[in-house]
């Protein structure tokens, strides 16, 4: 009977919505500067001396707050936390990044301030 009735719940939940045309808000272009467009972003790049599970290094980093994304450039993956517009931004996150490894004991990890890879 409870199977039942979290089936028919779900089924209800499912149909909420449906049929109406709902449109998100438009937001305004933005106009954008060459030089805003040119400006280099910064990203703190985390790594491990020793082989680490991509998985597991981003499940962390998110865990503790930090939104990583991971990049594949020559076959190796990159995690990046950021991009950050500038270079003292990056070096304050680098800081609370190297802070957070520090209370959970991580060992073998460090923390690069490097360019933001402008393709992906």
């Amino acid at each position: 009977m409870r199977k039942l009735a979290w089936m028919i719940a779900v089924l209800m939940l499912a149909g909420c919505g449906e049929g109406r045309d709902v449109e998100a808000p438009k937001k305004p272009a933005a106009v954008s500067t060459p030089a805003a467009a040119a400006a280099p972003q910064w990203a703190v790049e985390v790594r491990g001396e020793t082989p680490q599970a991509v998985s597991d290094l981003t499940g962390w980093l998110i865990e503790h707050s930090f939104m990583s994304s991971v990049v594949r450039e020559n076959g190796k993956e990159r995690v990046l936390v950021g991009p950050f517009s500038t270079k003292a931004e990056a070096e304050a996150g680098q800081e609370n990044i190297t802070a957070a490894l520090v209370r959970a004991k991580k060992r073998n990890i460090e923390t690069l301030v490097v360019d933001y890879p402008t393709t992906r």
